[in-house]
Order: structure tokens, then sequence, then C-alpha cells
């Protein structure tokens, strides 16, 4: 019998002492067995150092517990590289510290990436998690969005980059989702490490990003994992302090500057980076009440992109409309607040 791929599961986490015990367990939980479990600590001052000590202590044959030098904070891209050079495994699966997996996530992937030797990812759909909280006015108010995209098919570089979020409408993967090769994530260079902090926002799209450049993706049309939703989150926290758009410009402008050093020429690529920039800029300045300037760079969408200006207006000027996406998003979207 052909022996199963190891999987290495990473879980970064920082001050996670409400959630992580669950996380881990959805691990324990999983219908694939052929697996480790590398807890990475990004500094924490919590009982969840503690928990996850005791889980490494408990399995020491099967959980691993990591943290930097002096148990600093380096954030979460930087505990997401430390857990890419200690894995053993084939593929790497990362798992938020506040969300939970599906018990037959690992085997199902593990199952596409194999009968699918060309493809270096595999995502699916996310259940956002709402009813967590047990509360009686959440019940009910799960939701999976819709890919945006035909599913069940094979992605070539760099056709996801145009296609998904950030710079198109499709919703991007989310981190818990993820299911890759290791050597793949060695080839691209690993996570961003300049993303941490406030600009943690995007740390993950960073990744996503230089993946959707070079390597081949599968798409599924299968929900492997929940994703929590809470006032915590750093979208949500962002948007509250106004800062969502400086943010998200500078997500850009660094893709910008990777995509000028890997010397991609690709026009559909450059055409709808400089087009999210642009609206950036205006939604920006329109939130400062900078008319001014938000009027100028308005008049350089215009001038630069006049075919999607009309299809892009009802943006620039207001958020997504409540019956897009259930009301509870407005209040809690956003990535996982691990950090």
């Amino acid at each position: 019998m052909k022996t199963r791929p190891l999987v290495s599961v990473i879980i970064p986490f920082f001050n996670a002492e409400k959630f992580i015990g669950e996380a881990i367990e959805s691990v324990f939980g999983q219908t694939y067995e052929e697996w480790e479990l590398l807890l990475v600590d990004d500094g924490s001052t919590d009982s969840s150092t503690s928990i996850a000590r005791y889980y490494a202590e408990t399995h020491p044959g099967k959980v691993r517990y990591l943290d930097h030098l002096n148990h600093q904070n380096r954030g979460a891209n930087a505990s997401r590289n430390l857990g890419i050079r200690h894995a053993r495994g084939k593929y790497l699966a990362l798992l938020d510290s506040d969300d939970v997996w599906v018990a037959h996530k690992l085997r199902r992937q593990v199952d596409i990436l194999e009968s699918h030797p060309e493809a270096s990812m595999v995502y699916g759909l996310t259940r956002y998690w709402i009813s967590w909280t047990g509360k009686p006015e959440d019940a009910g108010h799960d939701f999976v969005p819709e890919l945006g995209i035909p599913s069940g098919i094979l992605y070539k570089p760099p056709a996801l980059l145009t296609l998904l979020y950030p710079l198109a409408n499709a919703g991007s993967p989310q981190d818990s989702n993820l299911m890759f090769q290791r050597k793949m994530a060695e080839r691209v260079g690993g996570y961003e490490e300049s993303f941490m902090g406030k600009y943690q926002m995007y740390s993950g799209h960073s990744f996503l990003a230089k993946v959707h450049l070079r390597e081949t993706v599968f798409v599924s049309e299968e929900c492997w994992n929940l994703y929590r939703l809470h006032p915590d989150s750093m979208v949500a926290a962002a948007m509250k302090a106004g800062l969502y758009y400086r943010r998200r410009l500078f997500f850009l402008e660094w893709l910008a500057g990777y995509l000028s050093d890997q010397e991609v020429k690709d026009a559909k690529i450059w055409m709808h980076l400089r087009e999210e920039q642009r609206i950036a800029r205006v939604r920006l300045h329109m939130q400062e009440r900078e008319w001014q300037q938000a009027m100028l760079a308005a008049l350089m969408l215009l001038r630069h992109h006049p075919r999607r200006v009309i299809r892009r207006l009802r943006a620039l000027i207001i958020s997504p409309p409540a019956t897009t996406l259930p009301s509870s998003w407005h209040a809690y979207s956003g990535e996982s607040s691990n950090q």
C-alpha cells in the first residue's frame, strides 16, 4: 500500500487563549492521521503559551512547540515562516488560532493534490462562522460566500492574480483553507515578513500574490473550514479606525514593487493593479475629506480607465449594500485576529 504523505499543520498564535484549544482539537479530529502539528508562539503573554506547551508535552510524537528567539513578537508571517522551516511534511496546512477545520479537510485536500501533481496548492469554500457565540440572535446567520469563479478545475499562473481579491471581485481564499506543497512555499520565498503590526491585514494576500503569479492552483467547490467572525478582527478594527484604505494602499504599493522586482510585463496584471491603486487613493482622500486630492485622483482614474469607471463608480462612494451579504458581515468582516 502506498504510504500516505505527511502533512505539517502550522498554527501561529499570539494571545489566543480564548480560541486556540478549539483550533488544536479540530486538528486532532481529522479523519486523516498522517500529520504533525507545529504550534508557533509569537510572543504570547497570556495562557495560550501554556496551552500550546501542554499539547506538545502530552503528544511528543505528534505536536511541537516553537517560538522566536527570546520569545519575541515578530508577526504572523514571521511565525508562519518559522513553522515552514521546521516542517517535515510534503504538504503544509495553516490554521489560524481562532478558526476550526471540518473533520475531512486534510483527507480531501491530500487526495486532490495527489491526484493533480501539477497543482502546488488547493483551496475551496469557507463557512463564515457567526453562530459560534451561542447567542440566539446569531443562530442561523452563518454563510458560505460563493467562490466567484468556476470550481473543480486547475488555474494556471497568473490567472488567479487578476480574478481574485484584492485585484478583482472574486473572493480570496482564507489562510485556514489552504494546503500547499512545502517545496512550493520555499520556491516562492515563503511569507512576507514586512507585513507586521498594523499592516498584517494583508499578510496572507502577499503570499497568495506570489503563488498566483508563478504556480498552478486547484480550486474546489468543497467547504473545509469555519472562519470565526468577531469584532476584534483586523479589518473590523481598521474600518472602525478609518485606516482600511491606507493599509490597502500599503499592500498595493508593495505588490507594485514586487512585480517590478520580478520583471513582470503582463499588461493585464498592471492594468488591474493601477486601477485598484487609483480607486484606493480616491476613497482614502474622500474619507479624509481631502476633496481637491480626491478630484484629481478621480480624474486620473477616469483618464486611464474610462471603460471601468462607470462599473466601479458606486464602489467609490459607498460600501457594498447590506443586501449583498448578511448584516453581520459588515460588523465582523476581516482576517484572523490572532495578531
